[in-house]
């Protein structure tokens, strides 16, 4: 099994429900550190106020003693008073006669004299006594924070310590306990209310959570409603962008522009394909009618004439299932194998020495010697090549002229002819695919309308571009590619 398996399991699969989740276990983390530290401060107030209780009642003990009166056994806290050889207390109560101190003091008596009116504050442990019933004290076992102040006897009158009971040389300590049962109890009590408030807290957090987030997806779920609608047969839907402004919105606008990026690209596919069935059906009808003519009658048949039209129109669809096919590849973005340093120059030059100029007397120059580093595909570049000088060929009335230059990181080629040149409107619109201006780009000529298409692909791939730019004569087209480092530049 799994590991993932159990906790998805438990783990919930709507977004509310786990927003909801999430929040509350958040707000359960943030409540019980706050809680915490609630209980620490209820805590500490409450000892602190027992202890100014335990000091109050110490010192009203000391001036009971001094005056020569034995305190009573009732009080708050449970205080002890007693004194060097004395084997019981001299004064007891508030919980402490539970420990019967009357046979012998719980406390332990002052070791030596100390400064009277000097109040310390120490942790002591109750001693375990059980009384005569045999019942046991709370108390006893337990460590308690007990404060104490001691008197001297020999400082009193001798009434007063013979009222006391005790020596004339004698120490007396009088002992107050700090009993915490306040502090917990106080603690306690808003250890309550932090309980029920917070969970009901958390319960009103999670509930608000779920809510507020099933309201705000309400959009997104209309949003996945209409898209899940859109179809082949239906492409032109489109979501309702929310007027908020917020994520919800932005998320609309994208959907929206991806649909009619991909409505545009399913056009642009369906024009592809019926220009590419009227290209290829125009030779075929062609070629089909010549032997259907040639088979009808053979005795007044030109066979010769007959196939050099049906070799012609054969070329034909070669050259325009060559084009289709490296559109289809430069459309699926394959990326270029085993890039080469390519000099643009030597392949311009190559490319005027062998290309055939046999129709009319034309003349094609390169006049650039300066290598031209760039990286790609060697073919590719030939092919780029060719296409802008057969484009430039079939325009041209005497002359065509390939210049390269560098210009910092970029090398720069132009393609300039003679001929009638492109109107401005139409300088985006011959980088379409099959679209011809005039008769020079027609099928008379030889010419599919794919190859200013493919030379701009071709120049994109290499990440440069290809534009035409204006001249009062012939064409100009300017191709930019990223010149690459020479071996002394790495």
């Amino acid at each position: 099994m799994n590991a993932t398996e159990p906790r998805r399991r438990w783990w919930p699969r709507s977004v509310r429900a786990r927003a909801a989740l999430a929040a509350a276990s958040t707000a359960a983390v943030v409540l019980v550190g706050i809680g915490w530290w609630m209980h620490s401060d209820v805590y500490r107030q409450g000892t602190q106020t027992t202890e100014g209780q335990a000091e109050e009642q110490l010192w009203a003990l000391v001036d009971q003693l001094n005056g020569g009166v034995v305190p009573v056994h009732r009080n708050a806290l449970p205080y002890e008073v007693v004194a060097t050889g004395r084997r019981a207390a001299v004064a007891y109560g508030g919980g402490m006669e539970a420990l019967d101190p009357g046979t012998r003091h719980v406390l332990p008596a002052p070791p030596e004299a100390r400064e009277p009116g000097l109040l310390t504050t120490v942790p002591l442990r109750i001693p375990v006594r059980d009384n005569r019933t045999g019942d046991r004290s709370d108390m006893a076992g337990r460590t308690y924070t007990v404060m104490f102040a001691d008197i001297s006897a020999d400082q009193l009158s001798s009434g007063k310590v013979a009222a006391l009971g005790v020596a004339a040389d004698a120490d007396l300590r009088v002992y107050v306990v700090v009993l915490p049962h306040t502090a917990e109890a106080m603690a306690k009590t808003t250890d309550l209310l932090l309980l029920r408030a917070g969970l009901v807290s958390l319960v009103l957090i999670a509930a608000v959570t779920y809510f507020a987030v099933r309201i705000a997806l309400r959009p997104v779920e209309a949003i996945r409603v209409l898209t899940a609608s859109v179809t082949a047969s239906h492409p032109r839907e489109r979501v309702t962008v929310p007027a908020t402004g917020h994520e919800i919105t932005a998320l609309a606008t994208t959907i929206n522009t991806t649909l009619q990026r991909l409505d545009n690209a399913a056009a642009q596919q369906r024009r592809f394909v019926a220009d590419a069935a009227h290209e290829l059906r125009s030779p075929l009808t062609t070629l089909l009618a010549s032997l259907e003519v040639a088979l009808a009658y053979p005795e007044r048949t030109d066979w010769p004439a007959a196939a050099t039209t049906a070799a012609r129109q054969t070329r034909r669809l070669q050259a325009l299932a060559e084009d289709l096919l490296l559109l289809a590849r430069l459309d699926t973005r394959t990326p270029t194998t085993r890039p080469e340093a390519v000099d643009l120059t030597a392949l311009a030059s190559q490319l005027t020495e062998q290309y055939p100029l046999t129709e009319r007397p034309l003349t094609l120059t390169c006049d650039s010697t300066a290598p031209a580093p760039v990286h790609g595909n060697p073919d590719e570049y030939e092919r780029l090549l060719r296409n802008l000088v057969d484009n430039a060929a079939r325009h041209a009335v005497h002359r065509i002229q390939i210049t390269i230059r560098n210009e910092d990181d970029w090398i720069v080629l132009t393609v300039h002819d003679d001929g009638p040149g492109v109107p401005t409107e139409d300088a985006e619109r011959i980088f379409e695919r099959f679209v011809r201006l005039d008769d020079a780009r027609s099928r008379d000529h030889g010419g599919t309308g794919l190859g200013l298409a493919i030379a701009r692909d071709l120049a994109h791939r290499h990440r440069g571009t290809l534009t035409l730019t204006p001249r009062t004569l012939g064409a100009c087209f300017q191709l930019r590619l990223p010149r690459a480092p020479t071996p002394a530049e790495k």
